[in-house]
Parts: C-alpha cells; structure tokens; sequence
C-alpha cells in the first residue's frame, strides 16, 4: 500500500496502491486484506467503509482497479464515483510516476 487518505466528503479512508507491473488477482486480494483491517481497526463507528484503488502499470496499457469491498448500498456506491478522481485522471497520473 502506498497511500492512505481520509476523503471527508465520503467520510471514509480511500487506500491507493501503485504496482509498477500488471495487476495481479493476488494484488486485489492484498487489498481487500487493508480494506478489512482498516474497517475493523482504523474506522470510527460514523465513518463509511474504505475503498481501494490498486493502479498497475502492464507495458503500454493501464490497468485500473477499484475494491468497493463490502459497499451493498448502491446509492452510497455512486457517491465514490462522484467524488473519486476519473479513471483517465488517474492513469495520467499514473503516467507521470512512471516517466
């Protein structure tokens, strides 16, 4: 994991972790692992549940991938959509720490 921040909005921790090659089906289940932890440990009774970001790197295609673990409400759902950064957004930036 490389990054951890508290979204206030959302009210809720959003776990970002780069991986400089391909996304692996183990990577999302390292994440889901913090996401779990952090719900548990970290996480006040009033917060909402974390979310994941894994970003990975696989020649000249990104990867994206997006752990909503736990996250049943829909509503709720589309709210981390609206107010996490675009996928293109991420890419770019993505771009960036590669180069």
């Amino acid at each position: 994991m490389d990054l951890v921040f508290y979204h206030c909005i959302l009210k809720c921790y959003v776990l970002i972790d780069l991986k400089r090659g391909e996304i692996k089906h183990g990577d999302i289940g390292q994440m889901n692992l913090y996401l779990n932890y952090f719900k548990t440990e970290i996480c006040q009774n009033d917060d909402n549940p974390p979310i994941g970001i894994v970003l990975g790197a696989k020649k000249d295609e990104l990867l994206l991938e997006y752990a909503l673990e736990g996250i049943t409400n829909q509503l709720f759902a589309a709210r981390y959509q609206l107010y996490l950064p675009k996928r293109e957004e991420l890419q770019a930036q993505l771009d960036k720490v590669l180069d």
